[in-house]
């Protein structure tokens, strides 16, 4: 049986790619490395509660396709405001002093507007000697998944021109909802592919359990495994691998614990372990009520952290939320899950930023190199990058790309 199209990749751009061009009348077949579907948006359930490995949020919700398909698929969707920017009874970070870091960050912003650096180094806009530069290295972290001397400033207000201040949650997991969209699509799950060669009239795609011939192909896999070579392509496409490797993955890890006595603090509250530091984690306690914190590090302090391995990012969790809510809590948490992306073979890291001087290169990453092979993920994504929603958007917009090139050639689809 012929495929019209094969996507390589079954996360939530693969997933995307695939239900359009399904609806378009094509056949399809996914074809994803990993024993799952979903790639960095993954529910693990621990006991009754599902947690979310990865992304967790309905960014810019009003206008987030997620949002509109969680409801279609008669998801819970939790409205409340994020407690992000709230520091818990001002514990370890003072009114005067989250103020002075406001400040500090408007400042930043204020310069990558007004005066940006001719570097296109977010870092140049501030002094490395700011008394809140660790801060904004710690906000770099997370938002970017690295410090600011390794992002573009262009890139960075890119995304920040065009966010919203809606962020809603998904109480049965965002990474349940990616999941769920994938059914009914035909899959091939624990696949590797190894090279594509989309020289000819049809593409043949090699993969540790045989080859697959196609029409078209849409390859949606994180920018890391483009960059380091994973998958050959013939003829060579160049350009576009470089294009991968100016986008790299940040680092964005999460760490679940378990509360012994979740009634100790109120829930839906928020903790930065040290607001002096770019090695600290984000704390949010009780999500919807949940006796667990989610612990959120990213950037410096997620590759401080892999280093230090399991125990150590434990042990450094623990203190940072025994110095602000007393040993006695501390005693009481134990970790139940969490997440090294970096580690994930099939993906490499979090969520993509431009390399200072590279914030075109999503552009380039985008642009098909042929009409046959057209590259998806947030990292494609001209303002929406980093998010389950852009890799989403990123997904029906390649599909869309492979239709009308078929379209074209008069190449009507292949009977089911």
């Amino acid at each position: 049986m012929e495929t019209d199209v094969v996507i390589v990749g079954a996360g939530a751009a693969g997933i995307a790619a695939a239900r359009r061009l399904r609806d378009r009348g094509r056949s399809v077949l996914l074809v994803e490395a990993m024993p799952r579907v979903g790639g960095r948006a993954h529910t693990l359930t621990v006991g009754p509660v599902p947690l979310d490995m990865g992304c967790g949020w309905l960014h810019s919700a009003e206008r987030n396709p997620l949002a509109r398909l969680a409801k279609a698929l008669g998801y819970k969707i939790d409205r409340s405001q994020a407690a992000w920017q709230d520091q818990l009874r001002n514990l370890g970070f003072s009114t005067a002093e989250q103020q002075a870091a406001g400040q500090a960050y408007e400042e930043l912003e204020g310069a990558l507007r007004n005066n940006p650096p001719d570097s296109d180094r977010a870092g140049d806009a501030i002094p490395r000697d700011h008394p809140w530069r660790p801060y904004l290295d710690m906000l770099s972290g997370a938002l970017n998944g690295a410090e600011l001397d390794r992002v573009s400033a262009r890139d960075l207000l890119a995304y920040d021109d065009h966010a919203t201040e809606e962020n809603w949650r998904l109480p049965a997991g965002y990474g349940a909802l990616i999941a769920d969209a994938a059914a009914g699509l035909p899959l091939r799950l624990d696949t590797k592919v190894r090279a594509i060669d989309h020289q000819g009239t049809r593409i043949r795609i090699e993969t540790d359990r045989g080859v697959i011939e196609t029409r078209a192909v849409v390859v949606a896999v994180p920018t890391d495994i483009l960059a380091r070579g994973d998958i050959a392509f013939s003829p060579a496409i160049d350009d576009h691998l470089h294009a991968a490797a100016c986008l790299p993955l940040g680092r964005v890890d999460k760490l679940f614990l378990a509360i012994a006595d979740a009634e100790a603090v109120p829930s839906e509250t928020h903790l930065l372990g040290n607001p002096h530091s770019a090695h600290t984690g984000s704390y949010y306690l009780r999500p919807f009520g949940r006796p667990v914190i989610e612990c959120f590090f990213g950037g410096i302090a997620a590759c401080a952290l892999e280093e230090a391995g399991d125990a150590g990012r434990v042990a450094f969790a623990i203190q940072e939320l025994g110095r602000l809510l007393g040993s006695d809590f501390a005693a009481g948490l134990r970790p139940i899950a969490g997440s090294w992306w970096h580690r994930e073979p099939s993906i490499g890291g979090a969520y993509s930023h431009a390399l200072p001087g590279h914030a075109d290169k999503r552009a380039l990453l985008a642009s098909p190199p042929t009409d046959r092979l057209v590259f998806a993920g947030e990292a494609c994504s001209a303002h929406d990058f980093s998010t389950a929603h852009g890799a989403w958007q990123s997904g029906t917009e390649a599909a869309d790309r492979i239709e009308a090139m078929l379209g074209r050639t008069g190449e009507s689809p292949c009977a089911p």
